[in-house]
């Protein structure tokens, strides 16, 4: 038996689209000779479909699409949909062969931590899925199914010696480390094969890595399909149910190349499947807005990229000249847009209001929030979505200003740490091809330069050691006391913590990013605003 592992891209509520894609995927694997294809978890609706789920048409179109999918199937396939039985939904995978559905298996384990909401969906199943073929024991699994030790070595137990599992999980850096690892656990521990499907592609903040495997008895991956891109993963099963010959082993890609890798899936999926070809973002000669011009390069090509250069009284020379540069190296579209006419226009306008007052952190947000009209300006005439270049650092710290650099329909580097930002740059330029961001960028102190001689450090704590801190306490909840008690000045951690609570409400206004890391803000990590609970 030929099994063909089929991970596809697929876009939430796109059903026809959708079965376009699985259609090509089963001639794809007809055409290989498979016997058997495995599709990723809700392969018609798209993951996750969220509250359209509430929407009683839609679950009929995904049904309709079934049957759909169901009739081109002359050999057996695992097609993942949303069932229904009377008010009640699933998360279900049905197993269709002679052109029509054979059976149908309900996702047992329903994931309600993090991005998950499932239970708010549906109900689980209790079928342990199990499919006889060919003389040999199979056993049909969705996702997190295959997380849960009790359910693997029920089937196993039943008589199962090849467990299939159907599954969109969401990358984060080193989950496919994470997830390899499990699921050779799983396979060694009952001593059965595994092939495991995997969606790819991006949906909103989520990234699907694909890394599609099969595992043997003894914990060895036998197969592996490709990180970050659509793949056909194909192998061998004798009549026993052992794998003979596998199309690929492909290599797993390291730490820096994984995250950059779904930055580009991320960011490319995010523009397309929303109906953009270009997008433009604010060029300030900085290491944030350079690795984004670069992304989205990788992303769409240089020719739909359109860097504005946005420079004020208080622009450095090197700044524009290190923009030029970065927009040179990459290929991509200038515009210069000076900020000091419009600039001087809000400062006298609002002269009489704020006649005696300091000038303070005001008239440096004026600034920003010129660049983030202009910007905006660009989008309702050309089309184009605007980017926003902020990190996780300032976001979490709440360096950054509403309707400022804020301003943007996504941001792809949301959840990336400053450090990490600089980490990411240098992996790229050290790809074929040479250097495509300027050492000038890499090496110059950070700065937002909205008055004279500004650098971030004026404000916050080295990015080494505030990174530090955020992630003890964004990403693993830990108390103030706790982080000190690994080393950091209590002084500073309770400055950091107090910003990144104070931030809370503008980090709900900003726009969507992609997640990269176990934690990222938004579905992730739901703090209230109104809060009074500190520590």
């Amino acid at each position: 038996m030929r099994v063909a592992l089929a991970q596809i891209d697929t876009t939430v509520g796109d059903i026809q689209g959708n079965v376009a894609k699985i259609l090509g995927a089963l001639q794809e694997a007809s055409a290989a000779t498979a016997d058997f294809t495995l599709l990723p978890e809700l392969t018609i609706t798209g993951y996750p479909p969220e509250d359209l789920l509430a929407k009683p048409h839609f679950v009929d179109a995904n049904l309709e699409a079934l049957e759909q999918v169901a009739a081109a199937c002359g050999s057996v396939a695992l097609v993942g949909f949303v069932d229904r039985i009377g008010k009640n939904l699933y998360n279900a995978v049905a197993m269709c062969g002679n052109n029509r559905v054979l059976r149908i298996y309900h996702k047992r384990r329903l994931p309600n931590y993090g991005v998950f909401d499932e239970r708010r969906y549906f109900l689980p199943g209790e079928d342990p899925g199990l499919i006889e073929l060919g003389g040999t024991m199979f056993a049909a699994t969705v996702c997190e199914d295959i997380w849960a030790a009790e359910i693997v070595e029920q089937v196993a137990g039943e008589g199962a010696s090849v467990i299939f599992n159907v599954s969109a999980s969401p990358f984060h850096a080193g989950k496919g480390e994470e997830r390899e690892e499990l699921l050779r656990s799983r396979a060694r521990d009952n001593g059965v094969w595994l092939a495991y499907c995997n969606l790819v592609g991006g949906q909103d903040e989520l990234v699907f890595d694909g890394r599609s495997l099969v595992v043997s008895p003894t914990g060895d991956v036998v197969a592996r399909a490709a990180a970050f891109e659509e793949d056909l993963l194909l192998v061998d099963f004798a009549p026993e149910g052992k794998p003979g010959a596998a199309e690929q082993i492909t290599r797993v890609p390291g730490p820096d190349e994984e995250v950059y890798r779904a930055l580009v899936v991320g960011l490319g999926d995010y523009v397309r499947k929303n109906g953009f070809s270009d997008v433009a973002l604010g060029l300030s000669g900085g290491i944030d807005s350079a690795l984004v011009a670069t992304v989205a390069t990788d992303a769409l090509g240089p020719e739909h990229v359109h860097g504005a250069l946005m420079p004020s009284r208080y622009s450095s020379a090197g700044s524009v000249d290190d923009s030029k540069a970065l927009a040179t190296s990459l290929g991509i579209e200038t515009i210069e847009l000076p900020v000091e006419g419009p600039f001087q226009s809000l400062l006298d306008t609002l002269a009489p209001t704020f006649d005696g007052a300091e000038a303070d952190v005001t008239e440096e947000n004026l600034q920003a929030r010129v660049r983030g009209t202009l910007l905006m300006a660009l989008s309702n005439k050309f089309g184009w979505l605007v980017l926003a270049t902020g990190n996780k650092s300032e976001l979490s710290v709440g360096y950054s200003t509403l309707y400022g650099d804020m301003v943007g329909g996504f941001a792809p580097i949301k959840d990336v740490f400053k450090t990490r930002v600089y980490e990411l740059a240098r992996w790229r330029n050290a790809q074929p091809g040479g250097q495509v961001i300027p050492e000038s960028i890499l090496t110059k102190a950070p700065s937002a330069e909205l008055r004279p001689d500004q650098t971030d450090q004026d404000t916050l704590p080295p990015y080494d050691v505030l990174d530090g801190i955020l992630g003890h306490y964004v990403e693993g909840d830990r108390s103030i006391g706790e982080i000190e008690a690994l080393g950091f000045d209590r002084d500073v951690v309770e400055r950091v913590a107090g910003m990144v609570d104070a931030a809370e409400y503008k980090r709900r206004q900003g726009p969507l990013g992609i997640k990269i890391t176990p934690k990222a803000f938004g579905k992730d990590r739901r703090m209230p605003v109104t809060n009074r609970f500190r520590g």
